[in-house]
């Protein structure tokens, strides 16, 4: 089973009508059955200071999904979308699978960048979806220092993770996140499609890796662009998930 992705590495500002514009023009670079991969915050904005949260608009930001979805369908396709959502009283760092049938399904990050607690609603569940043939886990940013969440969403079925990502941090060590997500991908023989910000600052890149843990393609950091690759599923598998001792240590969900 082949399919079709496309991972965008493009800006993203505290600024919902530009951040649509590039959403719009993402999309309609697409394909119908495309599998679109944004980076997190993509429609409300984020950063590491979360002060403009204050004056973000609740109805705003339901509108731009509004069009976001209305988008997929016209163009038939999946798309990951990363926003802040309004949730309850508060506000989630989200990400935000949209159909080519008018579904909308939701991914709540569990765990929260130190930034984000205390502002943020953390979630409490890990589903994957099914997006282009395919069946997805979603991860955001900082959960890549966790990879017990992305061998419980390979357990459960996933073969691509899309990882939406608003990582530009001058701190970082260079090359760290990189590894990171050739691990992530390797350890749980999954694609991974890895969407970041176009940011100067910008650690982590925007790239597809294999099952295999091979970089299949990457972006320059620091400027917009797209990737566009084909993946067969069938090259997924669980040779390493099958040989865990789970007599010894096991993941157990909540």
């Amino acid at each position: 089973m082949n399919t079709s992705v496309v991972i965008a590495q493009v800006p993203v500002v505290w600024d919902i009508d530009a951040n649509l514009a590039t959403v719009r023009s993402v999309l309609g670079s697409a394909r119908p059955d495309d599998v679109v991969v944004l980076p997190e915050g993509m429609l409300s904005g984020y950063g590491e200071d979360l002060t403009p949260l204050a004056t973000l608009d609740a109805a705003g930001i339901h509108a731009a999904v509004e069009q976001v979805a209305d988008l997929a369908v016209r163009h038939r396709v999946d798309v990951f979308c990363g926003s802040l959502l309004p949730v309850g009283d508060g506000w989630a760092n989200a990400a935000i699978h949209l159909t080519p049938s008018g579904e909308r399904q939701v991914y709540r990050k569990i765990n929260l960048a130190m930034n984000e607690r205390g502002v943020l609603v953390a979630g409490d569940e890990l589903p994957v979806f099914r997006a282009g043939g395919a069946t997805v886990g979603v991860q955001l940013c900082r959960e890549i220092r966790f990879p017990e969440q992305w061998q419980h969403l390979a357990a459960n079925g996933a073969q691509l993770f899309a990882y939406l990502t608003n990582a530009a941090n001058t701190r970082e060590p260079a090359g760290v996140w990189r590894s990171h997500l050739i691990s992530r991908a390797a350890e749980n023989q999954r694609f991974l499609a890895a969407a970041n910000i176009a940011h100067p600052g910008q650690h982590c890149p925007t790239m597809l890796v294999s099952p295999r843990g091979e970089v299949l393609a990457e972006l320059p950091p620091g400027r917009p662009g797209l990737l566009r690759h084909t993946i067969d599923l069938s090259t997924t598998g669980t040779w390493y998930l099958d040989q865990r001792r789970q007599d010894v240590i096991a993941l157990v969900a909540r």
